[in-house]
């Protein structure tokens, strides 16, 4: 990570050796007037708050001393002064920076930052940036949107129909390509670490046709580029900035942008790692749960399962039964990651061997499950919903172990099952709590959900539950019909904005994963 209060002292120690080794001790010995020099006597890059990210910097030049107009000399001490003076202020420009940055907590955030960032400090207006992960390493295609394969574009100022105009030229054409491929920069330097700045590139005879046709079209004259590398977390990609005119970052624009890369690709490779661990986890949660539903004569089957940020215990099942009948659960263990993961794994394994043996008496069947949780894992508690349907009559038994109610949805009524209120497994010393029957009539759907659907909401109990009914009461009446629909309806209806809920979360939430399962009788 970078240091920034070892960045202080790094550069007041090299300014001062610098100075004298320049000759600021000889001049006082001389009594010679010390002249600024030109470079320190530009203006410094201003603050966040004034960096206009609009237009390119302006050359950090002094302007040219009058011939009749003698200047005064300077202090000794105030070159001193000032190049201390600016490079305080460089460094607070630079903690501001990272600071937005560490504050990001997902990679999208994190990129369309680094891209703000980037863009302030060498002055130009546009730019993108390409994450690929290293060759021979971790394959992180699973940890992007979708599933895009191996690489992810974001772009600033750039639509997506640009950013695939430059999808069209050959990546050795480029400075961008050439990093991420391992090449080296025109200079034949190394490219790991490393910046490429084509100040003019239509001046630049060598330019590949197409790369210079893509330059006309979205209307760029120069760039600058930059490989995300740190020494820890090796090269992840490179990001590109565009000049509207012929222009190129000054040295002290490059100094500082390298400096907020370096810190940007630590950044990043966190968050890399945290999204591999959740699609890890994800995986592993969609794996441990039923491939496929039942097919069976009087009943409709549909699920829906959303992994929580932080992976958890959700679970639920369908098995065919002797007789024609089928059993129903679902649950929620607790506690978060793997070892809830694997906690939910050995509970609905447990769950469907008792269901075969004896899945008619439900309250039978949480017994034997909360008697086993109780004696192989005291420290851990868990509900359960776990119901007996019979299709063939329109018949089902429930029983629940601190679970949310179910919902029954019709033409002619929406309503919770009150089930019996009773502690979650794992509480007490010795569980059991009264079966509930209903009967569904034709068309009707039951809704078995988990907690999570009410959690992720972040309203008071009481309320989710009326949100809940309502988004049940207004189902469409075609939509009735399918009971996936009626699980996405509701769905959506709950958690309108998935993505702000994991984000959220992601800061320091608590919300958790969803399963719906719905069982529509014919």
């Amino acid at each position: 990570m970078l240091d920034i209060p070892s960045l202080v002292r790094v550069h007041v120690d090299a300014s001062l050796a610098a100075q004298n080794d320049m000759g600021v001790r000889d001049a006082i010995e001389r009594n010679a007037p010390v002249g600024k020099p030109a470079a320190m006597s530009a203006p410094h890059l201003p603050k966040v708050a004034g960096i206009n990210t609009e237009v390119p910097t302006p050359a950090h030049t002094a302007p040219p001393l009058s011939p009749t107009v003698p200047s005064a000399p300077a202090p000794p001490g105030a070159v001193i002064q000032d190049r201390l003076a600016g490079w305080v202020s460089d460094l607070t420009t630079l903690h501001e920076l990272t600071e937005r940055l560490v504050r990001t907590a997902t990679l999208e955030e994190a990129l369309q930052e680094l891209l703000r960032a980037g863009a302030a400090l060498v002055g130009a207006r546009r730019g993108m940036v390409v994450l690929e992960p290293p060759e021979g390493g971790p394959d992180r295609a699973d940890c992007f949107e979708g599933g895009r394969g191996p690489s992810l574009t974001k772009g600033l100022g750039l639509t997506h129909a640009e950013l695939g105009h430059f999808e069209t030229v050959p990546r050795g054409a480029t400075a961008l390509g050439r990093i991420l491929d391992g090449g080296r920069p025109p200079d034949g330097r190394s490219a790991f670490g490393q910046a490429v700045a084509d100040a003019d590139l239509f001046a630049d005879d060598s330019l590949d046709p197409r790369h210079r046709e893509v330059a006309v079209r979205l209307g760029y004259a120069a760039s600058y580029t930059l490989s995300l590398a740190a020494e820890d977390a090796g090269t992840l990609g490179a990001a590109v900035w565009l000049y509207d005119e012929p222009a190129a970052p000054m040295e002290r624009q490059r100094h500082l942008v390298g400096l907020y890369m370096r810190y940007a690709t630590e950044h990043l490779a966190r968050l890399l790692e945290l999204e591999h661990a959740r699609a890890t986890v994800a995986t592993v949660a969609e794996e441990l749960l039923p491939t496929r539903l039942p097919r069976m004569p009087g009943v409709e089957l549909a699920a829906r399962h959303v992994t929580g940020p932080r992976g958890g215990g959700n679970w639920y099942d369908a098995l065919p039964l002797p007789e024609g009948a089928l059993g129903l659960a679902v649950g929620s263990v607790s506690g978060s990651g793997p070892s809830a993961l694997a906690a939910m794994g050995r509970l609905r394994a447990s769950l469907r061997a008792y269901a075969v043996m004896e899945g008619e008496d439900p309250v039978a069947v949480l017994s034997d499950l909360e008697l086993l949780l109780r004696l192989t894992e005291p420290a851990r508690t868990a509900t359960a919903l776990f119901g007996y349907a019979e299709p063939a009559v329109g018949k089902m038994v429930l029983a629940g172990a601190g679970h949310t109610p179910p919902l029954i949805i019709g033409e002619q009524r929406t309503e919770f099952v009150e089930t019996s209120l009773s502690a979650p497994l794992g509480m007490l010393a010795c569980w059991e709590a009264p079966s509930v029957e209903l009967a569904p009539a034709p068309g009707e759907t039951v809704l078995l959900y988990t907690d999570g659907l009410l959690r992720r909401t972040g309203d008071p109990m009481d309320r989710a539950f009326a949100r809940l009914h309502a988004a049940a009461a207004s189902v469409p009446k075609a939509a009735r019909t399918d009971p996936g629909a009626v699980a996405d309806h509701v769905l959506a209806a709950m958690l309108p904005d998935a993505a702000a809920e994991v984000r959220r979360a992601g800061k320091g939430g608590t919300a958790g994963g969803v399963v719906l399962l719905a069982a529509r009788f014919a």
